[in-house]
């Protein structure tokens, strides 16, 4: 994508943003480097791994990226075989401590959860333990070897503990004979050798070794002949301490060189982790979503807002183009905002094509484009010669140059700069000549030629930002269908214009323009009205479908769990009767080894007609037991509506809600779920309506007394959230409870959000509010019950 587009429409500000999630340099270069992909596959993915992982953070917390460093540099040394400093092999450890971690993190996963393509990017991690635990039992810190990287180490150190203890006895015993001759009675250290401070006039008193003089020259650091013993030795431990720690390293960077492919890789994805949690971390600040992308030109985005405005004061924006339309002139006056709305959708466009979500509500759509173009701004240059129109004409031929059928093309004030009449025909020749390649283009104007362009020709619509004239302010608010008014005359007059010069300007424009404009605008009005309608039915509609769909889904998997479970029941007590049987034909066995021990025929007879009873009735109980439902209570010859009947296939009582058709096909309530089934499937109840009733009313008193005081939604998506709140409440205000706790989790809010519109219009619901500190914050809503 060209980066005159990305850098005109501030791609590089939400960079910046995004580089505050980053832990790593490594990944705040993947960042820089980032930029919309360029086929559709990558960009549902890239937004695929980006949900995932804003899944993985609500569900599972922080990812483990403690202690983790860009070590680029270390690992390319290491791959040249140099020896490494000890801080980084230390921070080649955090790396390969992190990947193992991330490891264990993905493996742990909630039921039913599934994160793939994150699951995908942590399979080719290799968890080198032995080499981690080998760094960290080796390096103490950044600077320093562990006493425990080798016991030859261990033993070199002990020593020179020992050493500097017997020099500091020795020194101290020493400072007490010459004490006299001393400038200081306190010892010092002059290239690791114990010294002692010497008076000059007293240097022949104190045989021994000159180091050092102090500025003045006044004192002299000698090491007395007592101590040179005991020096040398210590600087030969620290020699062999130094060479010692040097093989070490070495053995520990070569160790590294022997597995550097495995190294690199958990590298390299850790630093792609840190990017893609990057992207979720900043996702969740902007309570973002993931958009279905679609390579048709289709877009809606629903209450999109601008992601550089504060949110306290963006104002959400509806815009949608694509099926009707394929080019959208946006009208109006200055100030009001169409700039804004320009660069929101060619920025939220860009973002998604980007891997990243967008600030705008679920179900918003944005449309695959290999190129965004925009010219917007004035792009005026001195050093050129070029005025504001001819830099605008100059990215203009650029654009009709390279757009086609792929290219988002966005227009400021298109045709402004020179002469109205010549530049309003110019916009409308360009828009003509792109409609016509089949881009998608949404374009703003002060032109009233390219209001009436909009109206006549097919495939291009109108579009305003809302003026309030009361308060002469722009809302801010797109409105797509109504072609914007300059409200000249509205504003003149509330800025305290003469009344008389606006009556005068009224009677220069004819009555019939005045009368057109107020009429079209009426119909425009209209006509979005019933735009917007069918727009919210068709999403309405998707949803209800999905609903559908997820209940039969659930449906279908009672089902299948309830066959097996009939299945496994049926296969548990065949076995328990074969083993029966066989126990019985044991038993009269040993009975006739009794018989020929003493028992007469008489009693072989006896326990021949027992032996007959008991597998009369274990077959018996073998086919009771194998005989189906159906014939459980009394076939039913016809129903009526209202009816409550048993379907011994559900093992469940239903209503009965409409009359069999000519194949005996009705349809029934079970639960919450309707049904169809057939009349020959269903029986009487078998229970009077009085024990029904008296059955019901028990069973709700003990639920009552089970209604617990909260519900956990953590891990749903809205629909099913709303659903199990829709019913819990109704426990709960059964069970006579007065305030309970609904637990959402913080994450984006969209759960949070969606829970608070349904609340607001709860029968049960007296009050409500988010919870304190204490209480688990924005993360539960305490509801106060009727």
């Amino acid at each position: 994508m060209n980066e005159k587009s990305l850098k005109i429409l501030e791609f590089y500000k939400i960079k910046e943003k995004l580089k505050k999630y980053a832990n790593t340099g490594a990944g705040k270069d993947l960042i820089e480097s980032l930029a919309p992909y360029n086929n559709i596959y990558e960009v549902k993915e890239h937004l695929k791994e980006t949900s995932e992982a804003l899944r993985l953070l609500v569900l599972k917390g922080a990812p483990p990226f403690e202690g983790v460093y860009d070590v680029r540099q270390g690992i390319e040394m290491a791959q040249k075989g140099f020896v490494l400093m000890p801080e980084q092999i230390l921070k080649i450890g955090a790396i390969l401590r992190a990947a193992r971690r991330f490891k264990k993190y993905i493996s742990a996963k909630e039921e039913e959860e599934h994160f793939k393509i994150i699951e995908d990017i942590c399979s080719n991690i290799t968890v080198l333990m032995e080499l981690e635990n080998k760094i960290f039992m080796s390096i103490e810190s950044e600077e320093r070897v562990s006493d425990k990287a080798s016991p030859v180490l261990y033993s070199i150190r002990r020593n020179l503990q020992d050493k500097n203890t017997s020099v500091r006895d020795k020194v101290n015993s020493l400072m007490r004979s010459y004490s006299s001759y001393l400038q200081d009675n306190l010892y010092t250290m002059r290239g690791d050798r114990y010294v002692l401070p010497v008076k000059a006039e007293n240097k022949a008193s104190v045989p021994g070794l000159v180091h050092d003089q102090s500025s003045s020259g006044a004192t002299l650091y000698i090491e007395p002949m007592g101590l040179v013993n005991l020096n040398n030795e210590i600087k030969e431990l620290k020699l062999k301490e130094k060479a010692e720690i040097d093989r070490i390293l070495a053995q520990l960077s070569s160790e590294i060189y022997g597995n550097i492919n495995e190294v690199k890789i958990n590298a390299d994805i850790i630093w792609e982790l840190d990017f893609v949690f990057a992207k979720a971390k900043f996702g969740s600040e902007l309570n973002a979503v993931v958009p279905n992308v679609n390579d048709e030109g289709l877009v809606d985005i629903i209450e999109g807002k601008h992601p550089l405005i504060d949110r306290k004061i963006v104002v959400p924006m509806d815009m949608h183009i694509g099926r009707d339309f394929t080019c959208l002139v946006i009208t109006g006056p200055n100030t009001g905002g169409k700039t804004v709305a320009l660069k929101t959708i060619g920025l939220l466009h860009i973002m998604a094509l980007s891997g990243l979500m967008i600030p705008a509500r679920e179900n918003s759509t944005v449309g695959f484009f290999n190129e965004i173009f925009a010219d917007i701004g004035d792009e005026q240059s001195i050093e050129q010669n070029l005025s504001t129109f001819s830099s605008h004409m100059t990215n203009i031929v650029n654009i009709i140059k390279k757009s086609d059928e792929k290219s988002l093309v966005l227009f400021d004030e298109l045709g402004a700069g020179t002469d109205p009449t010549e530049g309003a025909a110019l916009a409308v020749s360009i828009l003509e000549n792109l409609k016509n390649r089949g881009c998608t283009i949404v374009a703003t104007t002060h032109y009233s030629e390219l209001k009436v362009y909009a109206l006549k020709s097919k495939g291009v619509e109108n579009a305003s930002v809302e003026f309030d004239v009361e308060t002469l302010r722009p809302t801010y608010r797109l409105m797509i269908g109504l072609p914007g008014k300059s409200n000249a005359f509205e504003i003149s007059k509330r800025l305290g214009l003469p009344e008389f010069i606006i009556e005068d300007a009224r009677r220069n424009i004819t009555s019939d323009a005045l009368r057109f404009e107020d009429l079209i605008q009426s119909l425009q009005e209209k006509r979005a009205k019933a735009e917007n309608f069918a727009r919210e039915a068709e999403i309405l509609k998707n949803e209800a479908d999905k609903i559908k769909s997820k209940y039969q889904e659930k449906a279908d998997r009672l089902q299948n769990i309830r066959d097996k479970s009939i299945i496994e029941s049926k296969r548990e007590a065949k076995e328990i009767l074969k083993q029966a049987k066989e126990e019985a034909d044991k038993i009269l066995k040993d009975m006739r080894e009794l018989e020929r021990m003493g028992y007469t025929s008489s009693a072989r007879h006896k326990l021949e007609e027992n032996r007959k009873k008991l597998k009369n009735k274990l077959e018996k109980t073998e086919e009771d037991l194998y005989k189906t439902r159906d014939e459980e209570g009394d076939r039913l010859e016809s129903v009526k509506e209202g009816q409550e009947v048993f379907i011994p296939s559900l093992n469940q009582k239903v209503l009965v809600l409409s009359k069999p058709d000519a194949k005996g096909e009705l349809q029934v309530q079970a639960g919450i779920m309707k049904i169809t089934v057939n009349l020959r499937d269903l029986r009487a109840c078998k229970n009077s309506p009085s024990n029904d009733k008296k059955k019901v009313k028990r069973e709700a008193k003990l639920n009552l007394r089970s209604v617990s005081t909260s519900v956990d939604l953590r891990g749903m998506d809205s629909l099913e959230a709303t659903y199990i709140t829709d019913k819990y409440l109704d426990d709960a205000y059964l069970g006579g409870l007065k305030e309970v706790t609904i637990i959402h989790g913080k994450g984006t809010g969209v759960l949070r959000n969606s829970i608070a519109d349904m609340l607001k219009h709860h029968s049960h619901v007296k009050n409500y509010r988010l919870g304190e500190y204490g209480e688990g914050g924005t993360g539960v809503t305490i509801v106060e019950l009727k």
